[in-house]
């Protein structure tokens, strides 16, 4: 709870937090948007395929070019301003950077990030969540072993929702379930970038206008990016999904607590400490009054009878039985919270959110009948969408991980709605994100 406090003695003894950026696209711009306003960080360099587009974007969100003009990386130590370039080893590999955020949403590219950052000292920030989950828990035992901090990024769902578990746990609960808030209906898992607007519901023109890319929030839609967020939370808490993946049943802020029950109590869970998403629409496609679609959520177990009458004293949001409470957050403001994990690890030495264990993972589902000879577009893309799984199934399966179904030859015909295994694909295996993941099935499978 100070933070805040510890950021303006840095900033007054002049020692700053100092900070890489990989990826400077929308997440990150909404972090670039609140630099200026927080003491004790300085971001030296930022690294993008596009400079140029980054130099707009800082632009875009308020900076004064003066302060993004350095000629070099060591220009903007001295002159405590910014480099723009396109060279990432040039930044990762600077001795006086502290810390790498890395947030360009390129899985493949975000390991060799992530690795050549541990080999050079630096605590990582990993924006990049389809990445932590193919191989998270290598990673994090990588940086372990360098004596870094590897984290996942707050602002994003998955570290405020282990936030919230971690919260539950210190308080002494026991955590029933945890999660998101999500717009689902059972026939958005075939959406493609051509449907998604409609299923979204704004035209076309205004997506184009407002810059937004079909693909990428098309994994949202079609359910990949609740399976991988709560991958993502499974291997951070040791929570577990359910064999069948996801439910998504519909509900209320209120109705979560009567949702969160195991099915023998009247509720949807398989097993205590299960992750899950709700929806914010009825079966029918109408949207639910006060829903948790932007949020995150908790249900924990007040277990004693005291402590379910100290639910009712304080008016705690509970189930039907008054056993059960639920803390939530409404809504998340993505890239304009990572502060909150730049000044936790810059201060504290602790990841806001990281992957301990390797209980959970999400693997490429056929979005339709695949051809032999097609080729996989990845994440929200027209061939393949992610299912949540344990796992040890997804291991003894032999299942691709939705994170490296990209760009990959199929060699044999694959149904809709099957999984899509390694033997199923030419994949390269000297490719490094590939590698990484074999590694870490060896390790933690």
């Amino acid at each position: 709870m100070n933070l805040f406090t510890k950021l303006k003695a840095l900033e007054e003894n002049r020692r700053p937090i100092r900070i890489g950026l990989i990826g400077a696209g929308k997440f990150a711009s909404m972090y670039l948007a609140q630099i200026p306003k927080t003491p004790g960080v300085h971001l030296v360099g930022i690294a993008d395929l596009s400079p140029g587009n980054a130099r707009e974007n800082l632009g875009r969100v308020g900076w004064d070019s003066e302060r993004f003009n350095a000629k070099s990386l060591d220009e903007a130590f001295s002159q405590s301003i910014t480099y723009v370039s396109d060279n990432w080893e040039a930044l990762v590999q600077h001795p006086k950077i502290d810390i790498i955020i890395e947030a360009t949403g390129s899985p493949m590219a975000a390991v060799s990030h992530a690795l050549l950052a541990i080999e050079h000292g630096k605590d990582i920030v990993m924006v990049t969540v389809e990445a932590d989950v193919f191989c998270g828990p290598y990673l994090r035992q990588k940086a372990d072993a360098a004596g870094v901090v590897y984290s996942l990024a707050y602002g994003d769902q998955p570290a405020l929702i282990c936030e919230l578990v971690d919260w539950a746990r210190a308080s002494g609960f026991a955590v029933k379930a945890a999660g998101r808030g999500h717009k689902w209906l059972p026939k958005y898992k075939q959406s493609t970038p051509d449907t998604v607007w409609d299923y979204w519901g704004i035209t076309e023109e205004n997506a184009k206008l407002g810059g937004l890319n079909p693909k990428m929030f098309n994994s949202f839609l079609d359910g990949s990016k609740p399976a991988i967020e709560s991958t993502a939370v499974c291997n951070a808490t040791g929570l577990k999904p359910a064999m069948g993946g996801l439910n998504f049943p519909p509900g209320s802020v209120n109705d979560i607590p009567n949702l969160m029950r195991l099915t023998n109590e009247g509720g949807i869970l398989a097993h205590d400490g299960q992750v899950e998403v709700v929806s914010c629409l009825n079966k029918d496609g109408t949207e639910i009054p006060y829903h948790i679609r932007q949020g995150v959520w908790v249900v924990f177990d007040g277990e004693t009878e005291y402590v379910k009458r100290c639910f009712g004293e304080y008016q705690t949001l509970t189930d039907s039985s008054g056993r059960y409470g639920c803390m939530y957050k409404r809504w998340h403001l993505i890239g304009l919270e990572v502060g909150i994990s730049v000044a936790s690890i810059g201060l504290r030495r602790e990841p806001t959110g990281c992957p301990t264990v390797f209980t959970a993972d999400v693997v490429a589902e056929a979005k339709r009948d695949l051809a032999e000879g097609e080729i996989l577009d990845g994440e929200g893309g027209y061939t393949v969408v992610g299912q949540l799984m344990p796992a040890g199934h997804s291991i003894t399966t032999d299942a691709l991980p939705l994170g490296l179904a990209y760009g990959w030859r199929i060699n044999k015909p694959i149904r809709s709605g099957e999984v899509v295994c390694w033997s199923d694909v030419s994949v390269d295996e000297n490719n490094v994100a590939v590698k990484c993941r074999k590694e870490m099935e060896k390790s933690f499978g």
